[in-house]
């Protein structure tokens, strides 16, 4: 992200004094521009201007030699004879082992308290056989530079006359009290990607006045034009992969350059804030001009290069050593930097273009004759690059978001300058610009567009005034005549032609000349106007029902959760499907979120008892779930062949799209294990058991006012014998009833572990479509009876009780089935089945006869329907 100080930042843009990085940033956001952080200063404390009043070198038992200093630091200076050691004038004694300096230079002073980058805090301490009461500081110790070799001395860095007095506050001296913001740069804002393009926005957020310095007008010395013995450059992209790989290619030469001439402190001290490492006098500047200016450049050893450079694509089995030491073996699609294909060392590459150079060729500490680099490269060939070589570089982030056509020459210019200025070279007359950029296209534009699209009327003035403002060209349209981008306006409307700048390459349409409106007018000037609701729209039927049934179960006591989709191709297994089984056939995922489960579920068990085994694990004992979501059918289904984009699809293929969408039922399922009811006082507790499952399933259909129909069954993953069909208007809909022992084992579930799953958009389809009628409260007297049946024992309780309810017709407000007995008295292979019956007319008081004639129509019904017999 880019790193804005704001001292940088004034020499482009009036930043008023005392100006905060928190100040900058809110100003900065009201353009879209967003805060990343607030960088504190690399240096915190006291940070001061000493003079080294005296140097004793001290030979040590370990061969080392340190100087022993008395250093004045003005007001903060121990009083003579009440320091921490004795002192004839007011001084601090500082242990130092550099022997770079000597008495009388002045020098900086971390005193105890300060803390340098590392952290690294400074406090007094005994050492060497002296109380060290401070540090004097290396340029590497205060993070301006790698240099470690010795510290700091004043006189040669700012000259003998420039030095402050002892005890002067050196933070500010050196710029390391600046706070420095960090900014996040969207895509199509590359241009922010430089104290020019951010010192612009800061201009069009507070209406102070910018200075353009990518402008030839404003530099000291303008870019002189092309000349015919300049470095030869040759482009050879013959098939290129999207668009022109390099349309603009400048090179200017700088000779006799001093190779041990130091960078500047100033620039030092600015690549430092902008998250730069400072290397060498000619690279330090290639990188202060891109970070100031947004043109990445390259600084080349001429001594190195053969004519001419030829920019061209990889060749299959070419490799390059990069800057970082990575050999890389380079792809067809790669754009080079070479050099002459006839010379003595032909075809060999460079670099890679817009990404990073090779080592063959950079800047070394003996280079004296530089070759300097301002191309302009296609942004979607550098991004593929870049990726495609893990390759990030501050170059390739400025390329890939578009860099400024015009800005070239200019940049090479200004590097020209800081190199014959700062390294005692000579400026070789001799230039090369090879230049085959287009201009950018205008755009017809109507300016009541921006109202339209934002929702704020803003006045015809005030929309061009703005596109002016961010460096675009407007002319009424009828007195243009060119070729016009975008379809956003109609050719009779009052609209104008509008030129981005070049430094835009984002704005191609009549949508982002709006956006820049609504941006620089600023986005809180936009109403939040809630869109007004239609009436007589709200939840429908089906939605309605399933929130109904949620709350139903979860009033039941069970907890809704919600799963993942996705299964693992083991899961059916675990489950114990059959071969056969239409569940096993399920839709795989092409690019799945999770390897070990790539396919969408058939059922809903299979992802619900994964969350069950997950619970259980982490010490759930006892468990009530269930998830109402939907399952994918794909059996029977062929893909059908996708149409193109560049057209609106056809009926016919429309149609082939959609049966190509496999089945996606809505489904409801619950799984409940351990105690149903606990231990307690009242005694012991009962374990969940397949009638809770089926009663659970129960509650689901009644919810909506549908019966089910239940039946024994034989479904996985379900324990064959007690496993309820449960149907609906002779339709099965779903399952209920004990796991499977084998399935509790495979999903790590406590044993008898029961389930249910039904299909919910079958049972809604079923539901009536008036809203159920809750039938009126009598006031006459409840009727009790109970009536035990003696049946075979292979007879389903289930049927038993159908029978049951039908012999009791419509006085039977409840039925329900209270004992299960079997035993010698009854005889082998039978069973007792006790109901208990509630029985209620509307508009009397039932008597005693007509209890007793229910009593006999049930023994009849179940008698004729199961074979049952009243049990004596």
């Amino acid at each position: 992200m880019p790193y804005v100080p704001l001292t940088w930042l004034a020499e482009h843009v009036e930043v008023p004094a005392g100006t905060t990085a928190e100040q900058l940033a809110a100003d900065l956001v009201r353009v879209g521009l967003e805060e990343e952080g607030i960088v504190p200063p690399a240096v915190t404390g006291p940070l001061v201007v000493g003079r080294v009043l005296s140097v004793s070198k001290e030979e040590q038992k370990n061969g080392k030699t340190v100087n022993y200093c008395r250093v004045d630091v003005g007001e903060h200076n121990d009083a003579p004879g009440e320091g921490k050691e004795p002192a004839d004038v007011p001084s601090r004694g500082i242990i130092c082992g550099a022997h770079n300096f000597e008495a009388g230079d002045h020098v900086v002073v971390a005193l105890p308290g300060a803390v340098l980058p590392g952290p690294f805090p400074i406090a007094s301490r005994k050492t060497y056989g002296h109380i060290s009461d401070g540090m004097i500081c290396s340029a590497r110790e205060l993070g301006l530079g790698e240099d470690h070799s010795g510290i700091i001395v004043l006189e040669e860095m700012l000259g003998a006359d420039g030095v402050p007095a002892p005890g002067t506050d050196a933070l500010d001296l050196l710029g390391l009290g600046t706070e420095v913001l960090e900014i996040n740069v969207t895509p199509d804002r590359g241009y922010c990607f430089s104290m020019r393009g951010v010192a612009r926005e800061y201009s069009h957020s507070t209406g102070a006045a910018f200075t353009d310095p990518g402008l030839p007008e404003n530099l000291p010395t303008p870019p002189p034009a092309a000349t015919g013995d300049g470095f030869a450059v040759e482009v050879e992209d013959p098939a290129p992969v999207d668009g022109p790989g390099c349309d603009r290619f400048v090179t200017r030469i700088v000779r006799g350059i001093d190779p041990t001439a130091p960078t500047p402190r100033w620039m030092v001290e600015r690549l430092t804030q902008a998250g730069m490492r400072p290397i060498s006098l000619a690279v330090d500047v290639t990188n202060y001009v891109m970070l100031d200016l947004g043109q990445p450049l390259h600084a080349y050893d001429l001594g190195t290069l053969a004519a001419p450079i030829v920019v061209r694509r990889a060749r299959a089995g070419e490799k390059l050593t990069t800057l970082d030491d990575i050999e890389r073996r380079l792809d067809p699609e790669d754009l080079l930097i070479t050099d002459s294909p006839d010379g003595a060392r032909a075809g060999r590459v460079l670099g890679l273009a817009g990404v990073m150079g090779g080592a063959e060729t950079e800047v070394s500490a003996a280079t004296t004759d530089v070759l300097i680099e301002a191309a302009h490269f296609d942004a979607v060939s550098v991004a593929r690059t870049a990726r495609r070589h893990k390759l990030p570089s501050e170059a390739a982030k400025r390329f890939e978001r578009g860099v400024d056509t015009r800005l070239q020459a200019v940049a090479a210019q200004r590097v020209v300058d800081l190199l014959v200025e700062h390294g005692g070279g000579t400026a070789d007359p001799a230039v090369s610009d090879l230049d085959t950029t287009t201009a950018p296209a205008p755009i017809l534009f109507d300016p009541s567009q921006a109202g339209r699209l934002v929702g704020v009327e803003y006045p015809r003035e005030q929309v061009l005034d703005t596109l002016r403002q961010i460096g675009c060209t407007v002319v009424p349209a009828a007195d243009a005549e060119t070729t016009v981008a975008g379809d956003g306006a109609d050719d009779a409307a009052p609209g104008v032609l509008v030129t981005p700048p070049t430094w835009r390459p984002d704005l191609v349409g009549p949508a982002h000349l709006v956006e820049e409106v609504a941006r620089l007018a600023g986005y809180d000037e936009i109403p939040s106007v809630l869109p007004p609701a239609p009436a007589g729209h709200g939840l429908t039927v089906a939605q309605r029902q399933r929130r109904d049934v949620a709350r139903a179960l979860a009033e039941h006591g069970l907890t809704q959760v919600l799963s993942y989709p996705f299964v693992g191709d083991d899961v059916h297994d675990r489950m114990g499907l059959p071969a056969d089984d239409a569940r096993r056939t399920a839709l795989r995922l092409v690019n799945p979120i999770a390897d070990d489960a790539p396919a969408l579920r058939t059922s809903l068990l299979a992802t619900l008892l994964e969350t069950a085994r997950r619970n259980v694990s982490r010490g759930t004992a006892e468990l009530g779930i269930f998830e109402i979501g939907l399952v994918t059918r794909p059996a029977g289904l062929r893909a059908g062949a996708a149409p193109g984009v560049d057209r609106r699809p056809t009926e016919d293929e429309l149609a082939v799209l959609r049966a190509a969408v496999p089945l996606q039922p809505r489904r409801v399922a619950g799984v409940l294990a351990g105690q149903q009811v606990p231990d307690g006082v009242w005694g012991p507790g009962r374990r969940s058991d397949w009638a809770d499952a089926l009663e659970a399933a129960k509650i689901v259909a009644s919810t909506v006012g549908v019966e089910l129909t239940v039946r024994a069954d034989d479904h996985a993953p379900w324990h064959p014998g007690r496993c309820a069909e449960l149907s609906v208007g002779g339709g099965v809909v779903g399952h209920a009833g004990e796991l499977h022992p084998k399935a509790c084992e495979a999903f790590e579930l406590p044993s008898r572990t029961v389930a249910f799953e039904l299909d919910l958009d079958a049972v809604l389809a079923a539901s009536p479509a008036e809203p159920v009628q809750v039938d009126p409260v009598s006031t006459f007297p409840l009727a009790k009876e109970d009536v035990a049946l003696v049946v075979d024992a292979s007879v389903p309780a289930a049927d038993v009780l159908a029978a049951v309810v039908e012999g009791a017709g419509e006085l039977a407000e409840e039925v329900r089935l209270f004992d299960v007995f079997t035993g010698e008295q009854l005889g082998e292979g039978k069973k007792s089945l006790a109901f208990a019956l509630r029985l209620r007319a509307a508009d009397r008081t039932l008597t005693a006869e007509e209890t007793a004639g229910v009593r006999n129509r049930i023994v009849k019904v179940a008698g004729k329907r199961v074979g049952a017999v009243l049990r004596g």
